[in-house]
């Protein structure tokens, strides 16, 4: 128990913050250099299959970023440290692309493109709700509640906003969140987190 202890403690979320660092340049560069060949547009996916990884480093907004790397901040320094390296970085990738290929099956002649990291953010959402489903978290200014119950909110947001005309690509959000589930079970049958 205190090597597993030590092991917690002394591990860095090396990959979050690898990741919150590059995301953040890239949105600083956006502005002066021509990316849009990075964006995730469904019509061209498999013209430009790169885009199904680039995109996850891309953003509309400031406020699409700020809310990406805040929640990627809170629960991948949470969560990196308890599972190897290696699903960590499954999981990013894995939730971030299946997230833009299920945008991409809901529209697949769609020219709107998809940029963020929703996805992948999603499936780290999902994994922690598994593996921790009573970690009390913020849903809302007010109402903590557990982090499995907060994970059912997400659903139920991202299936109706599926029927909902926004910009937002909620599929992607479903589809990471599907992910983290998967792996956040997979996880924890291996018993290999702490």
């Amino acid at each position: 128990m205190v090597h597993r202890y030590y092991r917690y403690i002394v591990r860095k979320p090396k990959w979050t913050i690898t990741f919150l660092i590059l995301t953040s340049l890239i949105f600083l560069l956006q502005p002066i250099l021509p990316l849009e060949e990075l964006w995730f547009k469904p019509v061209e996916a498999f013209s430009k299959p790169w885009t199904f990884v680039t995109s996850m480093f891309l953003h509309a907004g400031f406020g699409h970023l700020f809310f990406n790397m805040f929640a990627l901040f809170i629960f991948g320094i949470f969560l990196e440290p308890r599972i190897s390296q290696g699903n960590f970085l499954l999981l990013y990738f894995l939730a971030g692309i299946l997230g833009n290929l299920a945008y991409w099956l809901t529209s697949p002649l769609g020219e709107m493109p998809a940029v963020g990291a929703s996805g992948a953010i999603y499936g780290i959402l999902g994994t922690v709700a598994i593996l921790h489903p009573t970690l009390i978290v913020w849903f809302f200014p007010g109402f903590p509640m557990p982090m499995i119950v907060a994970a059912g909110f997400w659903v139920l947001i991202s299936v109706l906003g599926m029927f909902t005309p926004t910009n937002i690509a909620h599929q992607a959000h479903l589809a990471g969140l599907v992910v983290g589930f998967y792996l956040g079970f997979k996880i924890r049958r291996s018993g290999e987190y702490w």
